[in-house]
């Protein structure tokens, strides 16, 4: 299947999910497109990146031997689908982890029938670390630049997955009060107005949206200059970002509050806290 960078098959997407929901007995409170169609820079051939949050039956949690965390399925043409246990996705909102805060802020939502994701977003000014997120990025950018940018033709969609976590670097050191915005264009527009780079990553954006995922191309001189500047100039941009201590207690509040509004209907959730709390 090829589609246009803009076109999201949604109804086959929720139909993955609700099997998903059946084959893993789970409930999906919430899914989101979560790769270059969110980002905005996707190739005709570009995968429907869609990840999830799920909940099990409350009984579950109540083992003393934890089960599987996550629920990936097998890539099937353009579709690679997986997510993430509500109780493991709480663990990882406790260290600003960037992906996940990223899911909670994407243009492409799939499902949110749950006030899940509402609760997270909710907790994200107490528990948004800007260094721990900053130092995401800038690793994203300088590994990728090292292992993909220095060869005799790269790939266009390498200088993206350079070129957005840098900016991302450039939002979190400008403003630190809130996580990078999802989309690229964004993001150029604040810190690439114009110039000759802007120039050419809006030349390179057309002809990758044009394009194919495999396409190769001759290392494009402005960019690579740019981004080693970058790279160079981020090594000491991070030292005087704050690192919030918020209360993990809420947490578990969160959690049981999404527990209970994803079981409601059976009633199971409260039955189970009533017998925890005896």
């Amino acid at each position: 299947m090829t589609l246009a960078p803009d076109e999201i098959p949604r109804a086959e997407v929720v139909a993955r999910l609700r099997a998903i929901e059946a084959e893993h007995d789970v409930r999906v409170v919430y899914a989101v497109e979560s790769g270059s169609r969110a980002w905005g820079f996707a190739s005709q051939d570009s995968d429907v990146d869609v990840r999830f949050l799920y909940a099990r039956k409350p009984a579950w949690y109540l083992s003393v031997h934890p089960g599987r965390d996550v629920i990936e399925t097998p890539v099937e043409g353009v579709f690679d689908v997986s997510g993430w246990d509500v109780r493991k996705a709480l663990g990882l909102f406790a260290k600003s982890n960037p992906p996940l805060l990223e899911w909670l802020r994407s243009p492409l939502v799939y499902l949110e029938e749950t006030p899940a994701a509402s609760v997270l977003r909710g907790l994200t000014p107490a528990f948004y670390s800007p260094r721990a997120c900053f130092y995401h990025y800038q690793h994203m950018a300088a590994s990728t630049y090292r292992s993909e940018l220095r060869g005799e033709s790269v790939k266009p969609k390498k200088y993206f997955y350079v070129l957005r976590p840098i900016l991302c670097c450039h939002w979190i050191g400008a403003d630190p009060e809130a996580p990078p915005p999802v989309v690229l264009d964004r993001l150029m527009d604040r810190f690439l107005p114009s110039g000759p780079v802007r120039e050419s990553v809006d030349a390179l954006l057309a002809a990758k949206r044009a394009g194919a995922e495999g396409d190769r191309i001759p290392p494009i001189p402005p960019l690579q200059s740019f981004i080693e500047a970058e790279l160079d100039r981020l090594d000491a941009a991070a030292r005087d970002l704050p690192r919030p201590e918020a209360n993990r207690a809420r947490l578990d509040v969160a959690f049981r509050e999404i527990l209970d509004a994803a079981w409601h209907d059976d009633g199971a959730l409260r039955r189970t806290l009533d017998q925890a709390t005896r």
